[in-house]
């Protein structure tokens, strides 16, 4: 895997350590969720002298049944000074939220993370942007023969999370190896797989049902689009976690490139999830305004109306998709000269 950044020797980082702390993204993820989980649940094992601690926004419903969820803090009122804190999983230190006054108050930072967007902003930082997640790259920082069953539970449902259960392009012949290595260990993975990616609510299933109907395409079919406004939400009694997956279920429809999800997160404020299939580089658009991601899957929180936020990203669209073209006509001349 091509990195960038010091790759970090977990064992030389904890010798003399008393305490640490880990915290991923805002709005947590499997991949933030599982990382921050994988690594606590290794140290609990292997360094039972280390006090280790967790935080993280409230998890969704759908990672309750992970092991060791119930461990998590999602209190930041206390004011802790740790000797080592991770970032798991976050592009920067903004992304963190409130769990950035224990960073700040560490002795020591180390950030380990996947996003082509994160320039580090730690005291080491481990950035490979062609992982597949995060939890590959922690899985690589520790000791295989050491790993605890529900570490592994909680890497694999990380890695499965990121690679949209191993069919994203991100998910290269090393992940598949970490997968395997991490299934050998005796894991449930279809029972975790059903009941943190698959099982749906109702009510999760009413939303998207409601975002499939209302979606519309733009720009000749390459983009599908839809907007969740707060008041559906509320009618559908539905919160930000509930709406995970929807852009993903968007992107699947035949001939597309690419899709736009949004929903209402205040007034005239919507969060945005953008991604594509091969040519668009979403990522470069998310951090236009703001946000970062991955190539092929990023976010960020736009303001305006739901027509002023679909025509500025699809401006930027329509740029990429120029510039691929007057690339692929350049080739062709080439070629033919």
């Amino acid at each position: 895997m091509k990195g960038w950044g010091d790759m970090i020797n977990l064992a030389n980082e904890l010798q003399g350590v008393g305490t640490v702390a880990m915290a991923g993204h805002i709005r947590p993820d499997g991949d933030a969720i599982g990382s921050c989980l994988g690594l606590y649940l290794y140290l609990k094992e292997n360094y039972p002298q280390i006090r280790a601690k967790i935080y993280l926004e409230e998890v969704p419903v759908a990672f309750s049944s992970v092991y060791g969820t119930d461990e998590i803090c999602t209190d930041f009122s206390e004011e802790e000074e740790y000797d080592l804190f991770f970032c798991l999983d976050c592009s920067d230190e903004a992304r963190l939220g409130p769990a950035d006054q224990y960073r700040l108050r560490a002795k020591r930072t180390l950030c380990v993370d996947h996003h082509v967007s994160n320039r580090g902003y730690a005291d080491a930082n481990y950035i490979v942007p062609d992982a597949s997640s995060t939890c590959e790259l922690v899985y690589t920082l520790l000791e295989d023969e050491k790993i605890p069953l529900h570490a592994a539970e909680a890497l694999y449902m990380g890695i499965a999370h990121d690679t949209g259960v191993f069919r994203y392009s991100c998910a290269s012949p090393d992940t598949m190896r970490i997968a395997a290595k991490l299934m050998e260990k005796g894991i449930n993975h279809p029972a975790i797989l059903s009941a943190t990616f698959f099982d749906k609510t109702y009510y999760q299933k009413q939303i998207l049902g409601r975002a499939l109907l209302e979606s519309m395409l733009l720009m000749e079919g390459k983009v599908i689009f839809c907007a969740i406004r707060a008041k559906d939400m509320k009618f559908y009694n539905v919160t930000s976690s509930d709406m995970e997956g929807i852009v993903e279920n968007l992107l699947q429809t035949s001939g597309t490139e690419a899709a736009i999800f949004l929903y209402e997160t205040g007034v005239h404020e919507y969060k945005v999830s953008l991604r594509s299939k091969e040519i668009l580089d979403v990522s470069a658009i998310a951090s236009y305004f703001g946000g970062g991601g991955h190539v092929r899957a990023a976010g960020c929180t736009m303001q305006g109306s739901v027509h002023d936020v679909v025509n500025n990203i699809t401006l930027l669209m329509e740029k990429q998709f120029t510039e691929k073209a007057l690339s692929m006509d350049s080739l062709v001349a080439c070629s033919h000269a």
